[in-house]
């Protein structure tokens, strides 16, 4: 009989130690290390050591690349984000909420991939084969070739795709799927690191592409040791406000494309359509007339210029310590535009609750947003308004001068066909001129101020 030995393991970075700790030395989580009981003696038949030992060094200028790279989707808001189509031999992970809309995506995509002749093994973990026959009937999804395998063993998962040899490979999900070689519970660090490890290893030796999906924390992190984002060849992270009926993907890490790309989609009855103007959603959420603490902002989301909608609301406090609430930006940069606004402006906000919300539940990152985020902030508080016509465009240094943003005239093109006349820019990007919107050049706050308040 094969002897048993055990380890304790971190569940929430993968740590390892011999014994039980109360505190983990790697992330500092207290009470997260969990006892495995793993074999000393794999079997032979599903181990993955010796499958690359036939591979032999090779010169790059020998390496070949075939005709047919990429395989696109036929869902281009999906090919964007993954930088033209799925590589060949890759491997994706797609992570997101619970009911964000991962298995309609990949299924509808399982579809698309079979009319074009390809050979789909779906494996549903979680959900019986009748279940996803029926999101499959919503969907429109009744393709001959795509083969629906419920199943969580690994080894049975390996048997079939050597049987089927599938070109894709759908995992739903990465946390239910389990391996025999380890005795733990699956979702558990050595089981998400060994699975995923396996599959990897399948997919580079055969040519498959694999798309994965993932669970997330409670903190939206995705769930497992991060060793499994570095695994991976591209993470998407799925985005969106279950109260609203459109989703963002957001490409976190690609290794064949760009990075911090987005794909925007909306849920339907009929699964998630593309929103191929997404300025128009996000515009058509804007109050009709002009109201004090509402700004336009261009900002970059990868390759793709967003019109996005930038809200403040400022007021009197009863309590000692004002409040500060940031939704869709980072709360450090609202408390640092805060200050810039007090010290170089001098608006007093010791007093004032301020509230800042980006509109469309889009998270914006970019610090080209920082001078629309301070003039609907000071709009607010001194009850003005911006000039509805207008888009604002800078980021703020701490003395209060605006530095310059990149790709300016990819913005002023995106909203001149959403129709804005005037655009506050940075001074040092006055060279960049446009013939049907008006560019003013501003090199502080102050002017940014002055300009853009309504002459209504």
């Amino acid at each position: 009989m094969a002897k048993l030995k055990s380890k304790w393991v971190c569940q929430s970075c993968g740590y390892e130690t011999a014994g039980y700790l109360g505190k983990c030395p790697e992330c500092g989580g207290w009470g997260t290390f969990t006892e495995e009981v793993q074999s000393s003696l794999k079997p032979q038949n599903i181990s993955p050591q010796g499958i690359l030992n036939d591979v032999q060094p090779s010169l790059i200028s020998d390496i070949h690349i075939g005709e047919e790279v990429r395989v696109s989707t036929n869902i281009s808001e999906f090919d964007r984000i993954l930088g033209g189509g799925l590589v060949q031999g890759s491997i994706v992970l797609i992570a997101g909420d619970p009911g964000i809309g991962k298995s309609t995506i990949l299924l509808q995509t399982s579809g698309e991939l079979a009319k074009k002749g390809q050979k789909i093994l779906y494996v549903t973990a979680e959900e019986s084969a009748g279940q996803l026959k029926l999101r499959a009937n919503r969907l429109g999804v009744n393709e001959n070739n795509l083969y629906i395998y419920p199943q969580t063993n690994l080894e049975s998962i390996r048997e079939q795709i050597d049987k089927i040899q599938p070109d894709t490979v759908v995992v739903d999900s990465i946390q239910a799927i389990y391996s025999q070689t380890i005795t733990s519970s699956s979702g558990s660090v050595s089981q998400i690191r060994e699975c995923c490890n396996i599959l990897m290893q399948i997919a580079k030796t055969k040519n498959i592409t694999m798309l994965i999906i993932g669970h997330v924390t409670k903190d939206g992190n995705i769930a497992g040791p991060k060793v499994l984002e570095h695994m991976v060849d591209t993470v998407i992270s799925f985005e969106g406000d279950k109260y609203k009926s459109y989703r963002i993907l957001r490409s976190m890490k690609n290794r064949f494309g760009n990075t911090a790309e987005v794909g925007i989609f909306e849920m339907s009855a009929n699964g998630l359509v593309e929103v191929l103007n997404p300025n128009q959603l996000f515009l058509n959420e804007r109050s009709q007339e002009a109201i004090p603490g509402s700004a336009i902002i261009v900002t970059n989301e990868g390759t793709r210029p967003l019109l996005v909608e930038i809200q403040a609301l400022v007021g009197a406090t009863p309590y000692p310590s004002p409040r500060r609430v940031s939704n869709g930006i980072d709360y450090s940069r609202l408390l640092q535009i805060l200050a810039v606004l007090e010290k170089r402006v001098g608006l007093n906000l010791s007093k004032q609750d301020v509230y800042v919300n980006v509109m469309g539940g889009i998270e914006v990152d970019e610090p080209s947003a920082d001078l629309g985020i301070a003039l609907a902030i000071a709009t607010c508080a001194r009850d003005v308004v911006v000039d509805p016509q207008t888009v604002i465009i800078g980021e703020i240094g701490l003395s209060g001068e605006i530095h310059p943003v990149n790709n300016l005239e990819k913005r002023l093109n995106e909203a001149s066909v959403s129709g804005f006349k005037k655009a506050i820019i940075p001074y040092a990007n006055r060279d960049v001129q446009h013939e049907k919107i008006k560019t003013v050049p501003v090199k502080r706050l102050m002017d940014a101020i002055s300009a853009c308040i309504s002459p209504q």
